[in-house]
């Protein structure tokens, strides 16, 4: 029996391949080329229009990489085709059956509407149906001569990924280019076929279902004449007729089929050929939905669809109808499919609030789930925030990579840090670019972890990542297996409704607490320096720019910068994208982000100027602009930086008397009555003895701001991964080129340290101010080695088996023993501004100004008891997709602090990433908005509202994990005041307000708050 299914199954595989494949298309007559190569970028169909077009044949080369050729196609349908159904196909010179990643073409008429995308699997152009006979065909190709920059399981370095070094010899011949009846009888045979196969190869060896399709494709096999395939194709769908009429179980597992293409907005190709891949492959869909009635297809990111309606306007309206008819369907609510490990808190809501505001502007529709298939890990604070959206569920596919734990459900409820919940979903079919094979199917079917509980699973179907979407051979598929014996029930429908049942259908779905970490793309955090660095001041500019504009348009001074602000944070929002930020895109993606990065550093740094400038009276002195703390109260006294109140000016307060520095041997000693710091002759510190409460801080023979050097060589995934196994080699640099004491005028001591290793170079000081009990840190990297991860240790003499860490809006514990896989899985994990350790009545922090990437370990100590050392990972040196990563200088900043509870760390780590500004003025200005009371709570924004009404937005958030109340003052007048959503529309007050808003503006509102409660307040001035 077994060798009787092998046969048939090889003879359908080679009937498929050799006769009834090709026998689909009827070649009519070739097309007339020319062609006309642009010069440099990309150009609008305007302008290639008016291009100098040469002869071109079948068989020339064209497209030097990343190029841009346009080709004109001419002919006409011959007589013999009249009645029939007439395309014209285009191989562009595709090397492999892979949507997405080598050429693409978008193809128009002469008027300038748009046909079509083409691909590998998509090398069809609809002309007529059916045919009078004689119709002249005239179209144009945009042709995308775009780099094959990843070979299927090959890291290889290449100088692909960047247009100065791909090289300018041609890569691509034109294959094909010919108008050809389709054979509508052959096509759906072929479907028909799949499918039986597909079923029956999925079907266990047991079932007699699998070989009453085996025999039946045996009997249509037989009917096939191969002379002549399209003539006998309809006597050979006949012998399947039956076994496919066959209705499915009514216990059969259901599918909600959506349409989908997963379109990474930059990764092994540039945002603006990104633009274009948009383009193409919502041009396939719309062709697709004007003549597939039941095909429903869903696309997040507002971003996306904005580069539709700005660079084809004309397809951007045709999309809108479908939109308004249900079937294109806009999901996730978010700018962009961002990473959500490193996004700041407050840059999370605004992925919301600008990407819902999109489709509720352009579609008048508010998108209820959280859509992010691909990205890297889910911060626990994302309930939250989603909650406060408006969204009330999540899709995502990656935790399903986990390399040691299988995450334990398909359905369930996730739970953040503050308690929130969104229903969630894993697919089942375990990837977000189906094809809906029988293998697919039966694969989500059977590995439904809710089975005898909920019988309903998503599957989102179509070539994606680079594009392309569905096919009509997908849609077939899902046409067959609606109601088939031995499938799971496939039905196309939207997200909303797949959701609305599922929630419906398993109320009590188990609940995971706490992050959705995932096992692999660990080195995610800490790839492309530069643009995390770039990020992460972005995200503090644009705090402080709304701050200041705020505060200097409620005064009547300036003009709030609504347009430039909105575009701003759009720029930084695309920057967050899920292979942007992690660092895990080609050299030109990393290029641009850099500069987009300064460029919005620059504009955002005027504004921030011109605000201060309002603000400040012209004189000689120099009043310290603290824009950069939110409120953070201790003992309801404020914790100002240099004497300066948060979110206000003043003059600053000098510090005590200046650090002593002393020398011992070959340790050099600073101390400024509150610690002591010892750096040995190595340059590394040996003692930080907290003077106040009497006790060393690093462990006996232990040393701290330690560098040390790992093999960074992953198994596969270079820019994404960090494997366990670089900890197996290390190198401590201790060796000193030279070092040097040094001190300033605001009585600062610093010990500054040279060293050389490999091909890099490293200065890092050591600096201790007066009247502080923080040890600063900077350091700068001239980086040239490979494959290598520099990273920085701490040892901190604690005894504790876990670490808290910042996260946005909040912070997240994670066990340091590893006395579970779960817990051994987590040796690198993110962190944002800070990293917190500590046992009951002491504590100590480790801050940052740009790094993500941490480790924390526990170690056994020389008297008894154990240690922790906290490692922050600065530089890695992966050489795919870009082979140049990080290479060049870096400046980075980082600070012991000690004795910190959690809010010390808070504010620590505002401190760093936003220090003090200084601007010339003779008297203060005082907060627009400022908190007191006995709890903490931070300002995380203050803004003007979104709709322009003079409204003002303030946003807090208890950062601690406690309970508490706070008093909001203001320095204005204020009539109302309402709790918003993030979106700024009223949301039920009650549990956060209490009493009615006050008359008078410094009267005080009070605000109660949960642990990490997020809320945001609408403040309209009287």
């Amino acid at each position: 029996m077994h060798d009787k299914t092998l046969m048939i199954q090889n003879r359908l595989a080679r009937v498929l391949a050799e006769r009834i494949r090709p026998a689909v298309h009827t070649a009519l007559t070739d097309l007339s080329v020319e062609a006309w190569h642009v010069q440099g970028e990309p150009v609008p169909f305007e302008r290639a229009l008016a291009g100098e077009y040469s002869p071109f044949r079948v068989g020339d080369p064209w497209g030097p990489p990343w190029g841009t050729s346009w080709f004109h196609l001419t002919g006409s349908i011959p007589q013999s085709a009249s009645g029939r159904c007439v395309e014209a196909l285009v191989d562009l010179g595709w090397v492999h059956h892979s949507p997405g990643f080598q050429a693409e073409g978008l193809v128009y008429r002469p008027d300038g509407t748009v046909v079509k995308g083409l691909n590998p699997l998509n090398g069809w152009i609809p002309l007529v149906d059916p045919a009078v006979g004689g119709e002249r065909i005239d179209l144009y190709v945009e042709a995308a001569a775009n780099p094959m920059i990843q070979q299927p399981n090959l890291f290889r370095p290449t100088a692909l990924g960047e247009n100065a070094t791909a090289g300018t010899q041609p890569i691509y011949r034109l294959a094909r280019a010919d108008l050809a009846v389709l054979n509508t009888g052959v096509w759906e045979l072929i479907s028909d076929l799949e499918v039986v196969d597909g079923l029956m190869r999925s079907l266990p060896m047991a079932d007699p279902r699998r070989f009453e399709l085996l025999y039946a494709a045996e009997r249509s096999l037989d009917r096939v004449v191969l002379s002549d395939v399209a003539g006998s194709a309809s006597a050979a769908r006949a012998e399947l007729a039956g076994v496919l009429a066959r209705p499915a179980a009514a216990s059969a597992h259901r599918i909600s089929a959506i349409g989908h293409a997963h379109i990474d907005s930059a990764w092994l190709w540039p945002v603006r050929e990104t633009i274009r891949k948009v383009a193409r492959t919502t041009s396939n869909v719309v062709q697709l939905l004007d003549t597939h009635p039941d095909l429903v297809y869903a696309m997040s990111s507002a971003q996306q669809y904005q580069w539709i309606e700005a660079q084809s306007p004309e397809l951007f309206a045709r999309i809108a109808q479908h939109v308004a008819a249900g079937r294109f369907v806009p999901v996730g609510g978010m700018w962009v499919e961002s990473d959500t490990n490193m996004v700041g808190g407050e840059a999370m809501a605004r992925q919301f609030v600008h990407g819902k505001q999109y489709f509720l502007d352009r579609f008048g529709i508010e998108c209820r789930e959280v859509w992010l298939p691909d990205s890297f890990g889910y911060s626990a604070s994302l309930p939250q925030i989603a909650t406060l959206a408006g969204c009330r569920w999540l899709l995502t596919q990656k935790i399903s990579w986990n390399t040691v734990n299988t995450f334990p459900h398909h359905t369930f409820w996730w739970e953040g840090i503050d308690g929130t919940r969104v229903f969630t979903h894993f697919p089942p079919v375990d990837t977000y670019n189906s094809e809906l094979s029988g293998a697919e199917l039966a694969h989500a079917a059977d590995n439904f972890r809710e089975k005898g509980m909920a019988g309903s699973s998503l599957v989102p179907f179509g070539w994606g990542d680079g594009g392309g979407g569905p096919t009509r051979e997908m849609i077939a598929r899902a046409r067959r297996t609606g109601d088939l014996e031995g499938s799971p029930r496939v039905t196309m429908r939207a997200p909303a409704e797949f959701f609305a049942d599922a929630e419906a259908e398993y109320p009590d779905a188990p609940v995971w607490a706490g992050e959705l970490y995932l096992e692999i793309h660990r080195g995610t955090y800490t790839s492309q320096a530069k643009t995390k660095q770039g990020n992460r001041r972005s995200e503090h500019l644009l705090r402080e720019a709304e701050l200041w504009s705020s505060t200097a348009a409620v005064r009547g001074l300036l003009d709030y910068p609504w347009e430039a602000l909105d575009r701003l944070w759009k720029q930084a929002l695309l920057q967050q994208f899920h292979d942007i930020l992690p660092g895990s895109a080609i050299a030109w993606v990393h290029r641009e982000a850099v500069a987009n990065y300064a460029l919005i550093a620059l504009e955002l740094q005027d504004i921030i100027d011109d605000a201060i400038s309002a603000l400040a009276v012209d004189g000689d002195t120099d009043p310290a602009v603290s824009g950069s703390r939110g409120r953070i109260e201790f003992n309801a006294s404020p914790f100002p930086v240099n004497g300066v109140p948060a979110l206000a000016a003043g003059a600053p307060v000098r510090a005590g008397a200046g650090v002593a520095v002393s020398q011992q041997d070959d340790d050099v000693i600073l101390d400024n009555g509150l610690l002591r710091v010892v750096v040995n002759s190595a340059g590394v510190i040996s003692s930080v003895r907290d003077l106040e409460a009497d006790r060393e801080i690093i462990p006996n023979g232990s040393f701290a701001n330690l560098l040390q050097l790992h093999t960074d060589f992953p198994n596969q995934w270079d820019a994404w991964d960090i494997d366990e196994f670089y900890r197996n080699t290390v190198h401590d640099l201790v060796e000193v080129e030279d070092a040097a004491v040094l001190t300033d005028d605001t009585g600062s001591a610093s010990v500054r340290i040279a060293r050389r290793f490999g091909n890099s170079a490293v200065v890092q000081n050591v600096t201790l101010a007066p009247g502080s009990k923080q040890v600063d840190f900077t350091v700068d990297v001239d980086w040239h080695e490979q494959e290598t991860l520099l990273k920085v240790a701490f040892p901190i003499d604690v005894h504790t088996d876990h670490a808290d860490y910042e996260i946005g809006f909040g912070y997240i514990t994670r066990p340091t023993q590893k006395n579970t896989s779960w817990d051994a899985a987590r040796f690198e994990v993110c962190a944002h501004r800070w990293v917190h350790v500590g046992e009951p009545g002491y504590g100590v922090a480790v801050v940052n100004d740009s790094t993500y990437g941490h480790d924390v370990t526990r170690h056994s100590s020389a008297g008894g008891g154990t240690s922790s050392t906290v490692r922050l990972s600065l530089l890695r040196a992966p050489r795919y997709p870009d082979p140049d990563t990080d290479q060049g200088s870096h400046f980075m900043r980082y600070a012991l602090v000690a004795g910190a509870g959690i809010a010390q760390a808070a504010e620590a780590g505002y401190a760093i990433n936003l220090p003090p500004r200084r601007v010339a003025g003779t008297e203060p200005v005082a907060p627009l908005v400022w908190l007191t009371g006995p709890g903490v709570a931070v300002v995380e924004a203050v803004k003007m509202a979104d709709d322009r009404s003079g409204d003002v937005i303030v946003r807090v958030y208890e950062p601690l994990g406690s309970r508490c109340a706070v008093a909001v003052f203001t320095s204005f007048p204020i009539a109302a005041v309402a709790v918003t959503d993030l979106l700024e529309r009223p949301l039920d007050p009650a549990g956060v307000l209490t009493g009615g808003p006050p008359s008078r503006g410094d009267a005080g509102l009070r605000v109660c708050l949960r642990p990490f409660q997020i809320v945001t307040l609408r403040l309209t001035p009287a």
